[in-house]
C-alpha cells in the first residue's frame, strides 16, 4: 500500500502497474535479444510485443494459487500472447526479472530523489544569499561562542547537500545494475549478449559477476545513502527546533494561517513539522540496517533479503521523497527574526569578545598564560554578577595599560568577524550576490556599527 502524503510520481514507480510493466519490458527485450542472435523468427517477437499484456488483478488471483508472483505474472501474459508464450523466460530464472526490475525501479527513484535533492539545496543556497550578513551567535555546546551570520550557518547545510547530490549519483550509478545470466550466474541457457542488449535497452549496466541475483552490497549502498540524506534533514530540522525555543526564536519553521499548535494551548507554535522530520529520519537509518543485514545470504541465494526488500526500499524512496520536499517547504517558509539574533548577541554583555581581547593582548606582548588569567577573571565575574564584560575591561587599569580605546572598540567590534564571509560562500559556490536586503537585516547592521563604538545596550 502507497502510503498518504505520496507524491504521485513516486507512488507510481512503486506500483504493482510499474512493476509489471517493467518485468513485462525485460521479457520482450530478452526474446528481441534471442531474435538479433537468430534463436527466434524476428517475426515471432513483432506478434509477441503485440499481443504481451498482463491483468495486476487476474495476476494476483493467479498468485494466490500458485503461490509465486513471476509465475503468476508469466501465466497471466502467457494467456494473452498464446502459443509463441513458449519463447518467453527462455533460459530465464525469476531474479532475472525481480532483480533487473528492481534496479529500473530503484534507479527510476533515484532520479527523482536526484531532483528533490537539487530542489532543496537550491532553496537553501537562496537563504543563505539572502541572510548572508545577517549576524547571530555562533553556539558550541549549545552556548554562546563567538559571532556567526546565519548566512553561514544555511551555507554549511548548502555544502553538505552537494555531498549528498554527489553521493546520491554514485549510489544510482551503484544499484543501476542488472543480470540475465540464469540460475547461478553462469548463462547456461543464453548467451552474456542477452544481458547486454537487455540491460543496455533499460538504461542499466550488466552486473560482471553474478549468482542467481544481484549482490545485495549494492542495494545496502544505496539504502546507507538515503540514511545519510535524512540524517542530515535531521541535523537541519533540530537545529530549527532549537532556534525556535521560545527564549530563543531567532527562526521559526512555517506556520499556516489556520493552523493550530496544541488542543489546550492556544498560544503554542510548536515545530511539529521539524520534529516529525527527526522521528522519521530514524526509520530511514533503521531500513539502512536491514538492508545491510540483506548483504549476508547462502550460498549462491536464499530469499531471506525479499520479504524485507519489498518493505524497506519503496518505503525508504518514498519516505525521503516525502522528507525532501516537506523539509523544502519549511526552508522556503521559515521566518527569519534578525532583531532577535541581536538581542541574543549582546545577551552576554561582551563575553563573546573574549578570544579578540585575549589575542589583542597577546599581540601587545603579554604571555597568553596571563592574558587568558586576565581575561577569564572578568569573564567569570560577568557571567556571576551580570556585570557588563566591556565594562569590567575598561575598568582594568593593566588593560588599559596595554590596549587604547580605539583598540578595545575594535576587539568589540562584531562586523570584523565577518571580514572572510565573501570568501567562504565562493569556496561553498554561493557566488550569487544578495539582490535585496530586508529593513531587519539593515537595521540590524545599524545596531552591529553601535555596537563596535561601544555603545553596546
Amino acid at each position: 500500500m502507497i502510503p498518504r502524503y505520496t507524491r504521485p510520481e513516486m507512488g507510481q514507480i512503486w506500483s504493482e502497474e510499474n512493476r509489471f510493466r517493467v518485468f513485462l519490458e525485460i521479457e520482450l527485450l530478452a526474446c528481441e535479444a534471442r531474435a538479433e542472435r537468430g534463436e527466434i523468427p524476428r517475426s515471432d517477437v513483432e506478434e509477441i510485443r503485440r499481443k504481451a499484456r498482463f491483468d495486476t488483478a487476474r495476476i494476483d488471483e493467479i498468485e494466490r494459487q500458485v503461490k509465486h508472483d513471476v509465475i503468476a505474472f508469466l501465466t497471466n501474459v502467457g494467456d494473452n500472447v498464446g502459443p509463441l508464450a513458449h519463447h518467453i523466460h527462455y533460459g530465464m530464472t525469476s531474479s532475472d526479472v525481480l532483480d533487473t526490475g528492481l534496479a529500473v525501479q530503484l534507479r527510476q527513484s533515484a532520479e527523482l530523489l536526484e531532483s528533490d535533492l537539487s530542489s532543496l539545496r537550491s532553496a537553501v543556497g537562496e537563504r543563505a544569499r539572502e541572510f548572508k550578513t545577517t549576524a547571530m551567535i555562533g553556539r558550541t555546546h549549545g552556548v554562546h561562542a563567538e559571532p556567526i551570520t546565519f548566512g553561514l550557518k544555511l551555507a554549511i547545510w548548502y555544502d553538505e547537500l552537494g555531498r549528498h547530490e554527489e553521493r546520491l549519483r554514485r549510489a544510482k550509478d551503484t544499484v543501476s545494475a542488472g543480470k540475465i545470466s540464469g540460475a547461478v550466474g553462469t548463462y547456461e541457457h543464453l548467451d552474456p549478449f542477452v544481458e547486454m542488449y537487455v540491460c543496455g535497452k533499460l538504461g542499466l549496466t550488466p552486473a560482471p559477476v553474478s549468482t542467481q541475483i544481484i549482490q545485495r552490497d549494492r542495494h545496502a549502498e544505496f539504502m546507507t545513502t538515503i540514511a545519510l540524506i535524512g540524517s542530515s534533514i535531521e541535523k537541519f530540522a533540530t537545529e530549527i527546533r532549537h532556534l525556535q525555543r521560545t527564549e530563543v526564536l531567532e527562526v521559526e519553521e512555517p506556520f499556516a494561517a489556520g493552523q493550530k499548535g496544541s488542543s489546550a494551548m492556544p498560544h503554542k507554535r510548536n515545530p511539529v513539522t521539524c520534529e516529525r522530520l527527526a522521528g522519521l529520519s530514524r526509520v530511514l537509518r533503521g531500513n539502512a540496517l536491514a538492508a545491510m543485514e540483506n548483504i549476508t545470504l547462502w550460498h549462491e541465494r536464499d530469499i531471506s533479503h525479499s520479504s524485507v526488500e519489498r518493505i524497506i526500499l519503496p518505503d525508504s524512496c518514498i519516505l525521503l521523497d516525502n522528507m525532501l520536499t516537506t523539509f523544502t517547504d519549511v526552508v522556503r517558509g521559515m521566518q527569519v527574526y534578525p532583531e532577535s539574533m541581536v538581542r541574543n548577541l549582546e545577551r552576554t554583555g561582551g563575553l563573546i569578545f573574549s578570544q579578540a581581547l585575549l589575542l589583542a593582548l597577546v599581540q601587545k606582548g603579554v604571555s597568553r598564560e596571563v592574558a587568558y588569567a586576565i581575561v577569564q577573571e572578568h569573564a567569570m565575574q560577568a557571567w556571576r554578577t551580570h556585570e557588563k564584560f566591556r565594562d569590567l575591561i575598561e575598568g582594568d587599569a593593566s588593560v588599559l595599560a596595554k590596549l587604547s580605546r580605539e583598540e578595545i572598540n575594535e576587539v568589540f567590534d562584531t562586523a570584523k568577524a565577518f571580514r572572510h564571509v565573501d570568501e567562504i560562500f565562493e569556496r561553498a559556490g554561493l557566488r550569487q550576490p544578495v539582490n535585496v536586503r530586508s529593513d531587519t537585516t539593515r537595521a540590524q547592521t545599524a545596531r552591529a556599527a553601535d555596537e563596535s563604538k561601544g555603545t553596546m545596550q
